[in-house]
């Protein structure tokens, strides 16, 4: 068909790519469904099902139907559906989840290539068909959307131009599933109602494999996620039954899917022990401020055509002058009458935008209500709806980021006005991302007071779950199914259910012989057992939630002046760091330094250049040296008193040790003479003492006294201003303190975003080698001056400890080992806790089992955390005949053994073999890399081997394996429980039928014998035997 022939055909105003572009806002399949349920809603049905018909021919094997009885659609309406971006529903006070005008386009699109809507409305009937299979086959650019309409009574078109139906019937007939008008009706026939919806998506979109992504095979009473599903995910992402029953906060619609009716929940009735808390904040401005800007445009809009008007108006007058003629008269009267109506539209638009203005100052209040659910107690979290929309699901937040079992097994609740947050397009996120993050911490916070309000962790938290049946340690274990405990459970949380023709919702009383109870899906008021509720007239009893507050802990006069002087004292420590160090850019810097100094760094430099080649086979250490080792470095310092070499160039560095050193001139100290020092196994656990690697690295030496007097007066005004910070920081108001906590928070995630630490930018700083092959610093000794004389100072072992105390925030990021369950992963340290004497890490695993925590708090120098294991097998044995040498390496970085020789070859080829054969022996399928390549690889390719991958591939076929074999176990299971509970029907109805047939003989035995008397079975069957004994 020509392309000319479409340009009476309605259009989208779109390009064609728009709408698959459209469609990839939806990641959740199930949040584009929940987009056509929305509208629904929005439309005020009482009822969507949501169905699938078989058709073989069409891609997917089915069609997915969504029918309601809402409003329906006019024509002139329908054809705001093809218009994306326009919506009826925006409006400040709307209730409405939908917005933006775009939830039928992207939902249907996202889960298939065409879709076709039929709506019924004031005896009208309209079809709307939007097909990406026609524009492709077509090669239409722009879209072009089909929209017939006919009349109910006589079902005759309703269009002025007998062509343009023509085209239109004619692209759905060919492109539908519906091939003509006589189908098309009775998709018409399936809206019972006066007015309702039905839209059908077809050619559905696949998998990799080629199967639909929604399988309707498994559950015919559902529709589940297709592929197998990964270990521990939420009912709510796998099955569409169970995310419908939660959707929205408040269910006033039937939802049926597969023609079986969605038990929807109110969330906070499935709770125990709920408990509400009020919480206001004047921080959630975006959304506020962006509808005062556009009622302060709108009035300014509607003043100018307002005052326009009244000019008009005026103009007319004096033109008219003394004409008073009739056709005058009404001209001028008319000016008017639209000056005056504009002007009261403009009055209306201020005032508009002064409620706004106004209510922007004012406190937004939320309800946030928490419970247990002791149901599921690992199915907890913060459900966040928006509109009474859901968005957000299984939020954890405030203790529960922590791991443990506190605040475990709680559900938050909260219901966010359209003007306090605004979701995202695909409505499972919010756009304002740091206001939402201020809202869980909000929620962090209310969570902490609701678990000491309960009282769980007083009474025993483990006491608590076994007195609901959860006996296992796993806590993702579901909870023993035993009687007491189901009516332990049930006894707790009373049954909420709505009715089906009022729509209301009705608490049941608690009754021992229903637990464990299926309702019908027509459950009515009428059946009922408490009377006050067993009609639908009677009104709906709200939810008696107790209110809880929030406590703030009060700080006493001593805690705050406890406080401002550790704030204090922290400013001059940081001060004082700031003082005693310099940094080198040039090296011009270098000369000003002291002699000692500046001889270091270049001997370093020379150092660094000649023993490049030798670093790269130095692995890294375990932990820094002993203190011992450290003063040895620094009382070898005065040998650095010598001119500086010249650089010389890169050479092959020797195993032979270097000669001895002359003898030192100046008085040493007896702990700084220079005696080899033995490292022992404890040296791996020794704290450690050298500073790691640091974004922006600099050369540290300590200033001569006389700096340190100069910088006194500084000192001492310092503490004065940082007196009156603490202060005025006491003084600042809660919102200023919930922007620093939401600064620290960005830096937090800032410093655990950086993979590694950068290169370090000066030559003249120590060498840094690459995460794999450990890092080594360079530790300038310090330098003091005094009466022209030079001596160097010993720093102890106390005052090592304080510097790494003071230096501990510089150990982000630093690559380490911790022992977790009796083995070592590895990892990098992300956060730092100081202490007065110690210093805590907080370590982020690279790769743990799926049973193993993500990360640790662990102490910094304990024996659960060291440094990066060697990367090659040397020998780390000390070398008994080597002589103490002047330091040319750094202090830190521990020579090459020269006595013992690396392992044999033929060790090194077997190691590589047995290699080989392991990774072929769990060899993962679809492994990126061949298989039969493992044999030609080298041990260096061994070594860069992706083995974090190689371990996530394996661990998910693994996964994959097992989860077939459980569904085929779960399956045979279900098939022998069919067997049983059929069995135990058929004996109960045998049972049923003897006991009838018992009374109906001892009925007949008193009508013969009416003196008879028996009172048990057992009776019954010994006088029958009795008298056919005595007839034989």
């Amino acid at each position: 068909m020509a392309y000319s022939n479409y340009s009476a055909l309605n259009r989208a105003q779109l390009t064609f790519e728009y709408l698959h572009t459209n469609s990839t806002t939806h990641e959740f399949l199930f949040g584009a469904l929940a987009e056509l349920v929305d509208n629904s809603r929005d439309a005020n049905a009482t009822r969507i099902d949501i169905y699938t018909e078989k058709r073989p021919d069409l891609r997917g094997g089915f069609m997915l139907c969504f029918l309601d009885d809402g409003t329906g659609m006019d024509p002139s309406e329908a054809t705001h559906v093809i218009q994306f971006g326009k919506s009826s529903k925006r409006f400040p006070e709307s209730t409405h989840i939908g917005q933006y005008g775009n939830g039928l386009k992207s939902g249907s699109m996202r889960i298939g290539k065409d879709f076709i809507l039929f709506t019924k409305k004031d005896d009208k009937l309209t079809c709307l068909f939007l097909s990406r299979t026609f524009h492709e086959e077509e090669g239409l650019d722009e879209v072009i959307v089909p929209l017939p309409s006919w009349d109910l009574k006589t079902q005759q078109p309703l269009t002025q131009d007998p062509e343009k139906y023509a085209i239109e019937t004619e692209l759905i007939f060919k492109y539908s599933p519906f091939k003509s008008e006589e189908q098309l009706f009775q998709q018409f026939k399936k809206i019972e109602g006066t007015s309702g919806t039905l839209v059908i998506v077809y050619n559905l979109k696949l998998m990799d494999n080629r199967e639909p992504e929604l399988d309707v095979q498994t559950d015919h009473q559902d529709i589940l996620m297709a592929g197998t599903p990964v270990e521990g995910v939420k009912p709510e992402r796998r099955s569409f039954r169970a995310y419908a029953a939660v959707l929205y906060i408040d269910p006033r619609m039937r939802i049926f899917i597969q023609g079986h009716k969605v038990r929807t929940k109110r969330l906070s009735c499935c709770l125990y022990n709920p408990r509400m808390y009020k919480y206001t904040s004047t921080r959630f401005k975006t959304r506020a401020e962006q509808e005062v800007k556009k009622a302060d445009h709108l009035a300014k809009l509607a003043e100018e055509k307002a005052r326009e008007a009244e000019s008009k108006a005026r103009a007319l007058e004096l033109k008219l002058g003394d004409d008073l003629s009739k056709e005058a008269r009404a001209a001028l009267r008319k000016a008017q009458d639209s000056a005056s109506a504009l002007r009261a539209e403009a009055n209306r638009k201020q005032a508009i935008y002064a409620s706004k203005q106004k209510a922007l100052k004012e406190p937004k209040e939320l309800n946030f209500i928490f419970g247990v659910n002791i149901e599921r107690r690992d199915q907890d979290g913060m459900f966040i709806y928006n509109c009474s929309r859901l968005i957000k699901m299984y939020e954890k937040t405030g203790p529960q980021l922590e791991g443990g079992m506190a605040c475990g097994g709680v559900v938050g609740v909260v219901d966010v006005p359209y003007l306090v947050l605004e979701p995202t397009h695909n409505k499972q996120d919010f756009a304002d991302a740091k206001e939402y993050r201020h809202l869980l911490r909000a929620m962090g916070d209310y969570l902490a007071q609701y678990w000491k309000d309960i009282g769980i962790a007083q009474k025993g938290i483990v006491k608590f779950w076994d007195e609901f049946g959860y006996l296992s340690a796993n806590w993702n274990a579901t909870p023993s199914n035993d009687v007491r405990f189901r009516r332990r459970r049930a006894m707790e949380i009373p049954v909420t259910i709505q009715c089906d023709k009022c729509l209301k919702w009705r608490t049941l009383p608690f009754q021992m012989d229903a637990v464990d109870k299926r309702y019908p899906d027509s459950w009515v008021c009428l059946m009922n057992p408490d009377g006050a509720q067993d009609r639908c007239d009677a009104p709906e009893q709200k939810q008696n939630i107790p209110v809880g507050i929030l406590k703030k802990d009060t700080k006493t006069s001593e805690d705050k002046q406890k406080e401002l002087s550790d704030k204090i004292r922290q400013q001059q420590e940081k001060l004082e760091a700031l003082q005693k160090t310099s940094t080198v850019k040039s090296a011009a810097d270098v000369k000003r330094l002291p002699l000692e100094v500046s001889g270091k760094l270049a001997e370093e430099r020379t150092a660094q250049t000649a023993t490049r080649s030798s670093q790269r086979t130095l692995a890294r250490p375990r932990s820094p040296p002993l203190p011992a080792v450290v003063k040895r470095a620094v009382s070898q310092s005065p040998a650095a008193k010598t001119p500086p070499p010249k650089p010389t160039p890169p050479s092959r560095p020797t195993r032979t040790p270097p000669a001895p050193p002359p003898p030192a001139k100046a008085k040493l100290t007896p702990t700084s003479s220079p005696k080899p020092v033995k490292p022992t196994s404890r040296a791996v656990t020794t704290p450690p003492l050298s500073k790691p690697p640091t974004r922006r690295s600099a050369i540290q030496t300590r200033t001569t006294p006389s700096s340190t007097k100069t910088t006194s007066r500084q000192t001492s005004a310092s503490k004065r201003g940082s007196a009156k910070k603490g202060k005025a920081q006491e003084e600042d108001d809660e919102e200023s303190e919930e922007d620093e906590e939401e600064e620290e928070e960005e830096e937090e995630e800032e410093s655990e975003e950086e993979e590694e630490p950068q290169p370090k930018k000066s030559k003249l700083t120590a060498p840094v080698q690459s995460r794999g092959k450990g890092a080594v610093e360079k530790k300038v000794p310090p330098v003091k001056q005094a009466n022209n004389t030079e001596k160097v100072s010993n720093s102890t072992e106390e005052d090592l400890k304080q510097d790494a105390v003071k230096n501990a925030h510089k150990d982000k990021g630093i690559q380490v080992e911790a022992k977790v369950n009796g083995e070592w992963f590895t990892g990098r340290v992300t956060a730092v806790e100081t202490g007065k004497e110690s210093v805590r890490w907080k370590v982020k695993f690279d790769y743990v089992p799926m049973n193993t925590p993500r990360d640790r708090w662990v102490f910094k120098g304990s024996d659960d955390v060291r440094l990066m294991r060697p990367a090659s097998p040397e020998s780390r044995s000390p070398d008994t005949n080597q002589v103490p040498a002047r330091s040319v390496t750094p202090p830190t970085a521990a020579e090459p053994d020269t006595t013992q020789s690396g392992p044999s070859r033929e060790t090194t080829e077997g190691l590589v073999t047995m290699m080989r054969t392991l990774l072929r022996y769990f060899f993962p399928p679809d492994f990126r890399i061949p298989k039969d390549s493992l044999n030609t690889m080298s041990a260096e390719d061994l070594v860069a081997f992706p083995i974090k991958e190689y371990f996530q591939q394996y661990e998910a076929g693994l996964q994959s394996l097992c989860n077939s074999y459980q569904s085929r176990a779960e399956s045979r299971a279900r098939a022998v429980e069919e067997k049983s509970s059929g069995a135990e029907a058929r004996l109960r109805e045998s049972e049923e039928k003897l006991r009838k047939l018992r009374t109906n003989i001892v009925a007949l035995l008193q009508k013969v014998q009416e003196d008879i008397e028996i009172s048990s079975d057992d009776e019954l069957d010994a006088y029958i035997e009795d008298l056919v004994t005595k007839g034989e």
